[in-house]
């Protein structure tokens, strides 16, 4: 019986150590991925994108290092894109965003109107439709980002989109399905189980863009995975697409028991 417990408290130490030299190979990928001051540096094809009459080019940026006309656009597309499918809760929200979209753990893509094609006439135009202060006129003017970060969800190292937001007049053309494909690709290279990102339930284009055309799934940490009383109450779900069995495992099993 003593030897018995003695092994058992021998097990329990020898899997504490696993647990915490686990976290701490978590930890350094984390902090390894969010070192890199440019991903795009890895994928030259992704720094271009000329489709569907549609030119930009893409340059990297971080939190903490954002220029005031910068952060103004972002503050300004956001309240744009966002404040109806917040409805009552975006004043409290924005507060949130504005937070966030400075922190030194956010990474950024921004998207630029390219200057060296004519195929963004009929862009410039539109353009002028909508004023976003922080604009710095049409030369290679900003019309969207993507912010995300590198965090642990569940104990699997996950890229977290926070925001992808564009403007109207670049919506439809492939955009964001090709900003998707690279952040996923960011996010394999950096050895991370999975993307992750929240959807506004009242965001219905945004909801089936992301399950329906880049097959996301609701994650089992979602509200209305974790408890269909509390999320039914919730105005957002949270979704996800893995890409090991771990983090399938972890982020999405409650999604395949219930099927």
């Amino acid at each position: 019986m003593e030897a018995k417990r003695l092994l058992s408290g021998k097990e329990k130490k020898i899997k504490r150590k696993e647990v915490l030299e686990k976290k701490k190979a978590i930890d350094e990928i984390i902090k390894k991925a969010s070192s890199v001051k440019d991903h795009l540096v890895s994928f030259p094809p992704f720094c271009h994108y000329e489709r569907n009459g549609l030119s930009v080019c893409l340059e990297s940026g971080l939190g903490d290092q954002l220029a005031p006309p910068v952060k103004k656009y972002i503050q300004n597309l956001l309240k744009v894109n966002m404040e109806g499918p917040y409805g009552p809760e975006w004043q409290m929200e924005e507060k949130v965003k504005r937070r966030e979209m400075v922190s030194p753990e956010a990474h950024y893509i921004f998207v630029r109107q390219s200057t060296n094609t004519t195929s963004n006439e009929n862009l410039s135009t539109k353009s002028e439709e909508t004023t976003y202060p922080g604009q710095t006129g049409d030369r290679n003017r900003l019309v969207g980002f993507v912010h995300y970060r590198f965090i642990v969800e569940e104990d699997i190292p996950v890229v977290y989109v926070y925001e992808l937001q564009l403007e109207t007049c670049t919506q439809r053309k492939g955009l964001g399905k090709f900003l998707m494909q690279l952040i996923e690709l960011i996010a394999r290279k950096n050895h991370m189980g999975a993307v992750m990102l929240t959807v506004q339930k009242a965001n219905v284009l945004a909801m089936n863009f992301y399950t329906t055309k880049l097959r996301y799934v609701i994650s089992n940490i979602s509200p209305s995975r974790v408890d269909p009383l509390i999320g039914a109450e919730k105005s957002y779900e949270i979704l996800c697409k893995t890409f090991d069995s771990e983090a399938r495992a972890k982020l999405e099993e409650k999604q395949q028991d219930d099927g």
